[in-house]
């Protein structure tokens, strides 16, 4: 049986995590990976001049680790169920792998059957960060020195991807959003049933 794989990427605090858990809860079948679950230790993450920590990049990550956890869970998903009457006994295997850098990490380009990016404005998301907790917590100026510059570096590299990205407003209602990519990925896996 094939899996159905889907990338939710986009800005800090746009909603990646709130609409992957919420599309977990209403498909079936369906994991989720999260990048940030990927962060290597504060010690191997580099500084830049300004002596603010570099996470907003991809070698603050561990993505050989991710990549491992992805091709595990599709391997081991992979494999079909049939019932005696020779019809699927099991919907296909959804992974909802959500991150602000899926779709700059070149490995993971041929594991997308659906790939979501949500957006939002300056402001919002700058305001939207401020109320978060990190650990490190953000040094003052962090977000304007380092932060929002890196997203704007990532999103101009996506300019020259190849393959179809949803879009979508990240300042619209939790609810909207949800009911968007629902329909749209029960549409999406409804046309991979008809090719198997």
């Amino acid at each position: 049986m094939k899996t159905f794989v889907i990338g939710i990427g986009g800005v800090t605090n746009g909603g990646k995590t709130t609409l992957a858990k919420n599309l977990q809860k209403h498909l079936p079948n369906c994991s989720v990976i999260s990048q940030d679950d990927f962060f290597k230790p504060e010690s191997e993450v580099e500084r830049d001049k300004n002596g603010f920590l570099q996470y907003d990049v991809l070698e603050a990550l561990n993505m050989e680790e991710m990549m491992s956890a992805i091709s595990c869970w599709i391997e081991s998903h992979g494999h079909s169920v049939k019932s005696t009457d020779g019809t699927s006994a099991e919907e296909i295997p959804i992974l909802i792998i959500e991150g602000f850098l899926l779709f700059n990490y070149k490995p993971l380009d041929t594991v997308w059957n659906r790939s979501y990016f949500l957006t939002i404005p300056y402001e919002e998301c700058k305001r939207r960060r401020s109320t978060r907790v990190y650990k490190p917590p953000d040094p003052p100026g962090y977000f304007d020195g380092h932060v929002w510059p890196m997203y704007l570096k990532h999103r101009r590299e996506m300019e020259d991807i190849t393959w179809e990205i949803v879009y979508l407003d990240g300042t619209k209602p939790e609810e909207d959003l949800f009911a968007q990519v629902y329909e749209d990925v029960i549409q999406q896996l409804a046309k991979q049933k008809c090719l198997q």
